[in-house]
């Protein structure tokens, strides 16, 4: 009878461990293809839960790559000027603006910005995180514990490195810039 008890626990936990698993597992569709991320809800909670009721609201579907660096990262998220299907859609302002939601305080740790991580973006006050977020392209090791680190991509990381480049000598600006069709948890 304990042997029936210990294998239901178990069994208990396994599927309870699989589901918060998939909670943290966010589809971010592209032109080219799908990209498979996993969100660090352990590392970054209150940026995973912004991330998430933003995504799952639908707010980043249609918001552009507005910044793009070769050999550094692709920045967006720009949900208020970024979004090239708004009224407010304004692409010389994509990347000034954010969501109508509160700026959240850093979580800076120890994971580094290596290729395929998911960073959060913000202006010099390190509080000053909203909705904007870049994945890395290379390692960039001068921004560890500088920026709040939230995830990284499993799959697909081929279809971020076909994301349209913007002017290096314009801070990586991208005209007629490519776009998240949408993205969700999984």
């Amino acid at each position: 009878m304990n042997k029936f008890y210990i294998k239901l626990f178990i069994l208990f936990i396994l599927i309870t461990n699989q589901s918060i698993a998939k909670e943290n597992i966010m589809i971010l569709k592209l032109k080219d293809g799908d990209v498979k991320i996993e969100l660090f809800e352990d590392v970054a909670p209150n940026h995973v839960k912004r991330i998430k009721e933003l995504a799952n609201s639908g707010k980043y579907d249609n918001v552009v790559f507005h910044r793009v660096i070769d050999g550094f990262m692709a920045q967006t998220g720009d949900v208020k000027f970024g979004n090239s299907v708004s009224k407010e859609f304004d692409l010389r302002r994509a990347g000034m603006g954010g969501s109508d939601l509160p700026d959240l305080d850093q979580e800076f740790s120890s994971l580094p910005h290596d290729r395929g991580t998911l960073s959060m973006a913000r202006s010099s006050d390190p509080n000053s995180a909203n909705s904007q977020f870049f994945i890395c392209f290379k390692p960039a090791p001068f921004l560890d514990r500088q920026y709040t680190v939230f995830g990284k991509v499993l799959e697909g990381m081929e279809f971020i490195d076909m994301i349209k480049r913007g002017d290096e000598n314009n801070n990586g600006a991208v005209t007629d810039p490519d776009k998240i069709i949408s993205f969700k948890s999984k």
